[in-house]
């Protein structure tokens, strides 16, 4: 099952973050994309579900929190998207759970409804 992990955190530039800031993010990313990478599960852009089927995951003081919706209670962006091939939610939510992006904000958990595979579009089952 493909899910795409919505990535929102506060916008800021690289000289508000500051340059050891910007790089140690740049490196927790690259380390995250190569172990999706080196786990077999990491794909590309789809067409998303209704943000009425999404999951939304936070973390505070060491305790994830998972909620229905794309709710977030945050004036962060959507940074970025990861779209991943996992058997069930529960896998989803558990790469979610590991990307660098949950220590500054919220990570969505969104099923894909159609994906395409060599111009030809297939529904997400």
């Amino acid at each position: 099952m493909r899910y795409t992990l919505l990535l929102h955190y506060q916008e800021m530039d690289a000289a508000q973050l500051g340059e050891e800031v910007m790089a140690e993010g740049q490196r927790a990313f690259a380390s995250y994309a190569a172990t999706l990478h080196e786990a077999g599960v990491l794909l590309g852009a789809e067409v998303l579900q209704p943000s009425s089927n999404t999951t939304t995951l936070t973390m505070a003081d060491g305790t994830l929190h998972v909620q229905d919706g794309p709710f977030v209670d945050t004036k962060e962006q959507l940074g970025g998207t990861i779209v991943i091939d996992v058997p069930d939610l529960d896998a989803a939510i558990e790469w979610g759970r590991k990307a660098p992006a949950i220590g500054w904000g919220a990570v969505e958990v969104r099923p894909g409804a159609l994906f395409t595979v060599d111009g030809e579009w297939r529904p997400n089952t």
